[in-house]
């Protein structure tokens, strides 16, 4: 009678039990690098322009169908529902801008003469603001990039990223590498908790000089960010120095940001070709 050989083990990294358990964290993480980094090297993508926002802004369309919904129901109807259906068709017109401005950005981008996509435009992946850069992007036929975290809530990523630009992130310090990693320029539209993450933490990276890169960060819509957002009082205090208050550059139009983003690309990253021929593709150079 045959002995009965043994089952095979599986190989390591086929091991779904061990990579997705804690010893497996390190190899998740690098992953999380290293993933991103061949597709970027292999869409030939070299930087980006990153629009944060919220993710709660409709489109004009939308925020109008939710007021005319809500108005249907009458005295039914919670008043501060109807005043956040209100604001909702106030805020929509950063959906438009939004869309709006990504469009013209991916326009120009694309005709510089380059081997590699310059000055991508670049969201969190989700819905509101997020939606609308990337819609615009995709309006004038250019790639975008989505880079969506996964959440014990579901954020779907919006359907207007490029399918081989589109990425699920686990770690949230890993996506945010890859926001600051190949960013040239910030635009931020109005947003909550998250974007003032973000904003803060490039900004911190920026003050402390851990980026060897000039960065331009745009606020955009000042009658939002000067009653939710003042920082003249931290340089009061001595908390920052009054330069650090010049790291934002505050637009109103969309015309506005388009002209302060194509000045500071063209002045400070616009490099001969040959330049650029010597560049790893996908690669920024920073610190450490």
């Amino acid at each position: 009678m045959d002995e009965q050989k043994p089952k095979a083990a599986p190989l390591a990294y086929e091991n779904e039990s061990f990579l997705n358990s804690p010893d497996g964290r390190l190899l998740r993480i690098i992953s999380e690098y290293q993933e991103p980094l061949a597709r970027f090297r292999r869409e030939q993508i070299q930087d980006t322009v990153v629009f944060f926002g919220s993710a709660r802004v409709h489109s004009p369309e939308s925020a109008r169908q939710r007021l005319e919904d809500l108005e249907k129901q009458g005295v039914v109807a919670r008043e501060a529902d109807r005043k956040r259906a209100l604001a909702s068709v106030d805020t929509a017109r950063y959906y438009e801008d939004a869309r709006r401005l990504a469009s013209m950005l991916t326009r120009w981008s694309t005709q510089i003469p380059s081997r590699r996509h310059r000055f991508v435009v670049t969201t969190g992946g989700g819905p509101g603001i997020m939606e609308a850069a990337n819609l615009g992007a995709y309006e004038a036929k250019g790639k975008s990039i989505g880079l969506n975290i996964h959440l014990p809530f579901e954020q779907y990523p919006n359907p207007y990223i490029t399918p081989s630009l589109n990425f699920e992130f686990h770690y949230f310090f890993m996506r945010k590498f890859w926001f600051a990693y190949l960013a040239k320029a910030l635009v931020i539209f109005p947003g909550g908790f998250g974007t003032m993450d973000e904003l803060f933490e490039i900004l911190t990276l920026a003050q402390t000089r851990k980026l060897s890169k000039k960065l331009l960060v745009i606020m955009y819509g000042s009658d939002y960010w000067d009653d939710v957002l003042k920082l003249e009082p931290l340089a009061e205090w001595g908390a920052i120095n009054d330069d650090d208050l010049k790291l934002l550059c505050h637009v109103d139009s969309v015309a506005e940001a388009f002209e302060e983003l194509k000045k500071h690309l063209t002045t400070h990253h616009m490099v001969p070709q040959t330049q650029q021929e010597r560049k790893a593709p996908g690669i920024a150079k920073t610190r450490g």
